[in-house]
């Protein structure tokens, strides 16, 4: 790697940041290897901050015991604060610039590191520390009033959090840029390049499709029985099958960590220790096998990185809605296929064959692809799934802009729910209650799980358009090859490209929603018959 020539006699000078013994931050003079060696010390540096934050994260709603919260918000603060101090100084931004100026000096890999680098510090780099380190402390509580209150059926006591996350998303996305509409701030730092107008223009287009495609299933009167999964299926039983699902799946298991939670997640630290935690019901076998399906999807992204990146910037999914896509693939394009059915049913029998022997692949095949309207949005079929994310999305942006506050969402809720869905709301818990992602200040997110569905019906055909026999392999059980695909052309970039450039590059094109709308009528027309 060649040198730039430094036109100063002064030497680097050497500064301490606070909390981080041997940060080395530069000069304002043009040296190449200093500014990369600092460059190189400040990812080190947030890489151990990021691992200690996503284990707090994934552990607090796992393993942590229930008086704790208050002290993992704290621990976040803290940690988020010696964050803001590394990234956001005015030393940290000087070598980026210079860096950034001077990338014919720098591989690939260090310009993608300066710049996802420039753009994390850009988003927070006018917050006050302080008031993200209170947003640290106010979502830990959150979410440990979240789980008390949905199990207890009591959105009254959480109304007052949520409000004061609102108010403080409000402040923060002020702080990062004045001149933009609170939502769209949250809703580009979630899936960046996004706003209202692409999601109202992509919301359109689903909805023209869904809707009337709903309707006529609903005319068909070709439902598929449910009594053939009731029961009572023994919880340890379900362990050991979400087990098998996930090598299934092909997880690497000696690079995950399986736990459980109330609302199922996933996490990776690096692409070496990834975390799965789930949540079985005795009575809804199937609501596992898709869960752990799901969250398997995201597991294998994180897994599939490239783990050179493991201690960077570029370490972990690109976007909330790549992740999504990845998670909805293997839920829906895999798990929910017909071709693939035969491999779920030989393990849902193999851990309850008494209850399940004579339950046929067509069978199975069916009542997972049952489409109706439904309360949770995560036992949803695929053709209403969309359905529920719009729900959320228009009250986020009701919340957010201040037209509602949070003792309207259940009222709210439930009349939306009846509009879009045709269902009741008989409970805060199978209604307003049942996501944990408000209570984590995640307003922005919910809309990346309809884009991601479509992210991953465009890659599918991408798949096929490459040559795969898609449809073969499924029959075969052998998902190593769509596994590779992916590895190849989403996983191992990390962060290093942006969703709309993997889409672009994997495709052969940008990105298109039709795949995701065709998709839907095909299948389902098939289903029902239309």
């Amino acid at each position: 790697m060649s040198d730039l020539e430094t036109t100063s006699a002064d030497t680097t000078t050497a500064l301490k940041m606070p909390g981080t013994p041997g940060f080395a931050a530069p000069a304002a003079i043009i040296n190449p290897k200093q500014d990369i060696a600092a460059l190189d010390d400040l990812e080190r540096h947030l890489y151990a901050h990021r691992y200690a934050m996503s284990g707090i994260d994934c552990y607090m709603g796992s393993i942590d015991p229930a008086a704790s919260s208050a002290d993992s918000g704290e621990a976040l603060a803290i940690l988020g604060q010696e964050n803001h101090e590394l990234i956001c100084s005015d030393a940290t931004g000087a070598m980026l610039e210079r860096l950034s100026a001077h990338g014919e000096v720098l591989s690939a890999t260090q310009r993608a590191q300066v710049r996802v680098l420039m753009r994390d510090r850009a988003s927070m780099v006018n917050v006050p520390s302080e008031e993200q380190a209170d947003f640290a402390r106010l979502t830990s509580e959150s979410f440990a009033v979240w789980n008390r209150a949905k199990l207890a059926n009591d959105w009254a006591s959480f109304a007052p959090h949520l409000d004061r996350i609102v108010a403080a998303m409000r402040s923060m996305a002020n702080h990062m840029d004045p001149a933009k509409d609170v939502y769209d701030v949250w809703l580009d730092q979630f899936e960046q390049g996004t706003d209202r107008s692409f999601y109202d223009a992509f919301f359109a287009q689903v909805k023209e499709v869904v809707v009337p495609l709903l309707a006529d299933v609903a005319k068909s009167r070709r439902q598929p029985p449910r009594n053939l999964f009731a029961g009572h299926f023994d919880d340890r039983r379900q362990w050991d099958l979400a087990s098998d699902i996930m090598d299934l799946e092909g997880l690497r298991r000696d690079a995950l960590f399986v736990t459980k939670t109330e609302h199922p997640y996933s996490g990776g630290l690096t692409s070496n220790y990834v975390i799965v935690a789930g949540h079985v019901h005795e009575d809804d076998v199937l609501s596992n096998v898709y869960s752990m399906l799901h969250e398997g999807g995201h597991a294998l992204y994180e897994q599939g990185v490239n783990p050179a990146f493991n201690y960077t910037s570029l370490a972990g999914g690109t976007s909330s809605g790549m992740h999504e896509a990845q998670s909805r693939f293997f839920e829906n394009y895999v798990g929910r296929s017909e071709e693939f059915a035969p491999h779920l049913l030989a393990l849902l029998k193999k851990h309850f064959p008494g209850q399940l022997g004579r339950v046929t692949s067509r069978q199975l095949y069916q009542v997972v692809n049952r489409a109706e309207g439904s309360l949770v949005r995560t036992e949803a079929d695929e053709l209403t799934y969309p359905l529920h994310i719009i729900v959320r999305y228009e009250i986020e942006q009701l919340l957010l802009s201040g037209e509602a506050v949070a003792s309207d969402v259940p009222y709210l809720w439930a009349k939306k729910y009846k509009d879009y869905l045709g269902v009741q709301v008989p409970d805060d818990t199978r209604g307003a209650l049942q996501d944990v992602h408000w209570s984590q200040g995640s307003l922005g997110y919910f809309p990346t799980y309809a884009l991601g569905n479509a992210y991953g019906a465009q890659l599918r055909a991408a798949m096929m358009r490459s040559g795969m026999d898609y449809a073969g392999l499924l029959a075969a059980g052998n998902l190593a090859p769509i596994r590779e695909w992916l590895r190849t052309n989403v996983w191992q970039f990390g962060r290093a490209k942006d969703p709309e450039q993997i889409i672009a590059d994997a495709c052969g094109e940008p990105f298109s929603a039709t795949y995701y709308t065709d998709y839907l009528t095909k299948k389902f027309s098939s289903i029902y018959g239309l």
